[in-house]
């Protein structure tokens, strides 16, 4: 496979991490990830806000890694890897990065770090430290809502100059910041947003794609908006991103992944729902809010 940077665009899937009983599904993963890998997404990323990437020993990172690899070797299918890193301690982030150096994966999705509030200075250096360090490309992920600090576009642009800096997760909740960022991003340097609800609004805006955790339902769908947007589709990609705009809004009605588990283990994509705490389970009205929508679709769909 070549670089990340090739294939960062389109519909990446934030896989969920399902357990079972307080420890990994590794029958539900591999069941996961042969379904998406049969379906129009572009890569995946593991251990990351979706995948619950903070409550995963380093032993069941691994794991998840390695199931993902092997499932889809077994198939028809390959996609890129991005693998989910976070924290507020450089050092102990490149030690992260000597761990998994000779992981299957093709690149890491590293957030800012939390808490810490460091400076733009902070993060140049933060940042360029672990690019000079990684032995894969990474992406960076911008999301101050959780990290409490925002990559500036100053800084952004800098680090867009590192060769080994291929892209950006843009969850920064401020389209002028991202449209000024699309606007004078060097060549190559790829952004795809993070925000669902957004998603089509960015790919209007220019961005090279998602990485949409609504995607898990209504897959196609999701790859539909992006591909008729290439093709310079617009109205046609506005009718389709209407078919699942109220699904972005659902799916995060409760802190995430929780909702989307709830959906795949109604529709025995998973055999639990079950989260890590400190995230907890959906309230049944949420579940039944969700049921009654799986119903509606699937009548819809027959």
């Amino acid at each position: 496979m070549t670089g990340l940077q090739d294939h960062l665009h389109g519909l990446w899937l934030p896989l969920v991490t399902p357990f079972r009983d307080g420890a990994l599904d590794e029958r539900s993963l591999r069941r996961l990830t042969r379904h998406y890998s049969g379906q129009a997404v572009d890569g995946f990323i593991l251990g990351a806000t979706s995948g619950e990437g903070m409550t995963l020993r380093a032993a069941e990172l691994e794991r998840l890694v390695a199931i993902v690899r092997d499932e889809m070797a077994a198939g028809r299918r390959t996609l890129p890897i991005c693998l989910g890193l976070s924290g507020a301690d450089t050092s102990r982030l490149k030690e992260h990065l000597d761990e998994t150096a000779d992981w299957p994966i093709d690149g890491y999705l590293i957030a800012s770090p939390y808490y810490v509030r460091p400076s733009q200075r902070g993060l140049l250096a933060h940042f360029e430290a672990l690019a000079d360090h990684a032995a894969w490309p990474i992406a960076l992920y911008n999301i101050p809502y959780r990290t409490s600090v925002n990559i500036t576009n100053q800084t952004l642009l800098r680090l867009a100059e590192h060769r080994n800096i291929v892209g950006l997760k843009d969850c920064g909740a401020n389209r002028e910041q991202s449209i000024a960022l699309l606007r004078d991003r060097p060549k190559g340097f790829r952004v795809l947003t993070g925000e669902d609800a957004n998603y089509f609004e960015a790919l209007t805006d220019g961005a090279d794609g998602g990485i949409v955790l609504s995607a898990h339902v209504e897959t196609a769908t999701f790859a539909a908006v992006h591909a008729e947007m290439k093709r310079g589709n617009h109205d046609t990609a506005q009718a389709r991103w209407h078919e699942v705009a109220e699904l972005t809004r659902l799916l995060f009605a409760e802190p995430s992944p929780a909702p989307a588990k709830y959906w795949l283990w109604r529709c025995g994509l998973i055999d639990s729902p079950e989260v890590r705490l400190p995230m907890v389970e959906v309230s049944s009205e949420l579940a039944a809010a969700l049921d009654r929508e799986i119903e509606r679709r699937m009548k819809v769909a027959a």
